[in-house]
């Protein structure tokens, strides 16, 4: 447990002390951000025009040197727990050449939707194979635990799957000042409680049918990394809370995207990042109904998607959407842990 305290207060004090330095250091290197031009189906966002970007660079980097720290006090660290903070880092440096690519171009359209698919498509298989050939993965279809049914060589379509529609869909929400980012701590916290109780729960140490096949190192490795996760972000929610003086870009969006999604996997908790990403599935689902209704019937179902910005038309006030986004988060995490709590209770844990 002191582990993961230390590595969140690190990951916290990092991203609250640095985020001002990066903040003066981008508007150096001209990295603003690029708004799409208002209409009669946008809200006006002009005065965000300029604002750092790539503030993500920030949240991973004290995010690493969090894990890092409390790795050396710990005396050690784990594959699966590299492979998941490799992930991320992966999908950062994907996003930050989204994000420089807009910079240069003085455009708010960054790599083609062909090119980020295939970035994300790489970085999944390689974490998947990695995950099952050096750290003994399971290939297993999982809920709140592996459901038993192997997937095969289908397991790399399908942490695909997970990866790019977790990173696409934080990506998604990251559309109004700190909604992604506060969203993100909380289901970072959720992880934290899910791989603690699976290291204080482990078959090794209590083989009864509650019990978690996770081993000790590496369930208490995970806790530490999204520990580390959730304290950065906080840290980084200081300055990106409305009127955010930083955004955190592509290169923070899919980044932590990829990270809850490889967190899931490593827990085997694949299918309950649905609940508790319940808003993200929320932007989601509005983009692609948005999609579907205008091609087929020519008309938008929402005034704009992601839905967010649906409420911003209709004249709500941009904190008051982000406050109440933040309540729909906090909802979905608390009924997610409500469930894996449910089904430790149902198999006879006390």
């Amino acid at each position: 447990m002191t582990s993961v305290l230390i590595a969140a207060a690190i990951a916290l004090f990092g991203t609250l002390l640095f985020t001002p330095v990066a903040i003066r250091l981008f508007r150096l290197f001209g990295w603003g951000q690029r708004v799409r031009e208002p209409g009669p189906h946008y809200p006006q966002h002009q005065e965000k025009m300029g604002t750092p970007t790539m503030g993500g660079l920030v949240i991973i980097g004290a995010m690493m040197f969090a894990y890092a720290a409390a790795g050396i006090i710990r005396g050690d660290v784990t594959v699966t727990g590299l492979l998941v903070l490799g992930a991320g880092v992966g999908l950062a440096l994907l996003g930050f050449v989204d994000d420089l690519l807009k910079v240069r171009r003085q455009r708010s359209l960054g790599l083609g939707k062909v090119a980020k698919i295939a970035g994300q498509g790489l970085i999944a298989l390689a974490f998947a194979y990695l995950l099952v050939r050096f750290a003994d993965g399971s290939t297993e279809l999982s809920f709140i635990r592996p459901t038993g049914v192997d997937l095969g060589l289908v397991f790399y379509v399908w942490v695909f799957l997970i990866m790019s529609a977790a990173s696409n869909a934080v990506n998604l929400t990251d559309g109004l000042d700190g909604l992604a980012s506060g969203s993100a701590a909380m289901v970072f916290a959720a992880y934290v409680i899910i791989a603690f109780w699976q290291f204080r729960h482990t078959c090794s140490l209590l083989p009864v049918e509650s019990c978690y096949d996770v081993s000790i190192p590496v369930a208490q490795d995970l806790a530490i990394l999204a520990a580390a996760g959730l304290g950065a972000i906080a840290g980084f929610l200081w300055w990106n809370a409305a009127p955010a003086r930083i955004f955190m870009g592509d290169t923070g969006s899919l980044a932590l995207g990829g990270l809850v999604a490889a967190l899931a996997i490593a827990t085997n908790t694949q299918l309950l990042l649905v609940i508790l990403g319940g808003l993200y599935v929320l932007e989601t689902a509005s983009v692609v109904l948005q999609v579907v209704s205008f091609r087929l019937f020519r008309r938008r179902l929402f005034r704009m998607a992601p839905i967010h910005h649906h409420f911003e038309v209709l004249g709500w006030h941009e904190f008051t959407v982000i406050v109440r986004f933040w309540i729909v988060a906090g909802l979905a995490v608390i009924f997610g842990l409500g469930m894996f709590y449910a089904d430790f209770l149902a198999r006879g844990g006390a």
